[in-house]
């Protein structure tokens, strides 16, 4: 008999089955107790005495349809904003932990700079490093100064890229040594030993926690706001003093929220697979 006309047994078919009505079973009872639960905090909320104050004042249909456009346009900023700080943090972080992990003495003065930047910026509260950029360093008048955005910029890639090193470094560290001597003894040198096979193994094995700051990153962005620029939270400010009603900023908040969704998803995703694979060692 060949395996192409193998068929399962009914006991196996038989588990096949169960597994399949726990399934159906566990969704259909996920689903009554949210639908339960969330029916409860909306009775809870809308039967509030101060309900009706609080509908008008954040939950206003036609002051949110007139501040979207505005919002929306804010938006985008903060998406292009995402993309180049990402990117430029993720290159920043990956290079400091690289100085980090380099060895012996003449590499001292090396590692202790890069040491001093990730402690440094990991300890500054987000808004100092935006102000002290944005509104310190325009002060000094150079030549060729760059605008506000492109300085808040800097502000969130310094900071950002300080937590990434570190995530970076770890994933370094968790090679194991006999790994490098190896990728030596075939020749390699050590950039090439980095390049080929520590940074590859490394940047997998902490592929989550980066997507997670990079999630943190998405919602940081609205901050650079604080400098003038007009993002999507600048303009729910805006419509806010404006309207003096605050539906513009619960709209900005949903715009963040569904444009991070792809993201968690994603580091979810990511999180699930690298599980998946450690299990399955």
């Amino acid at each position: 008999m060949s395996l192409l006309d193998h068929h399962p047994s009914p006991i196996a078919r038989e588990r096949a089955a169960y597994r399949k009505r726990q399934t159906v079973r566990s969704v259909l009872v996920a689903a009554a107790s949210t639908g339960i639960l969330g029916t409860l905090l909306v009775v809870a909320v809308t039967g509030s005495p101060g309900w009706e104050r609080v509908r008008q004042s954040f939950l206003d249909p036609r002051i949110g349809r007139e501040a979207l456009p505005e919002i929306l346009s804010g938006l985008w900023l903060n998406v292009r904003l995402l993309v180049f700080c990402a990117l430029g943090a993720l290159a920043l972080g990956l290079v400091v932990a690289v100085l980090r992990t380099l060895r012996g003495p003449v590499f001292f003065p090396v590692r202790a700079l890069a040491a001093g930047y990730t402690y440094t910026f990991r300890g500054l509260p987000l808004i100092i490093v935006i102000y002290v950029l944005t509104l310190g360093v325009p002060g000094l008048r150079l030549q060729g100064m760059p605008p506000v955005l492109v300085l808040g910029g800097i502000a969130l890639v310094l900071t950002y890229g300080g937590y990434l090193a570190e995530v970076f470094r770890a994933g370094i560290e968790s090679i194991h040594p006999s790994q490098l001597a190896a990728a030596r003894s075939l020749g390699l040198t050590y950039r090439q030993t980095m390049r080929h096979v520590v940074l590859p193994q490394a940047v997998r094995r902490v592929a989550p926690p980066l997507l997670n700051d990079v999630v943190a990153l998405q919602k940081d962005v609205g901050l650079v706001s604080l400098a003038g620029p007009i993002d999507a939270v600048r303009a729910a400010q805006i419509a806010t003093a404006e309207s003096f009603n605050y539906t513009p900023y619960i709209l900005a908040g949903v715009l963040f929220v569904l444009l991070a969704v792809p993201l968690i998803a994603v580091t979810d995703w990511v999180t699930l697979r690298a599980a998946r694979r450690q299990a399955a060692r």
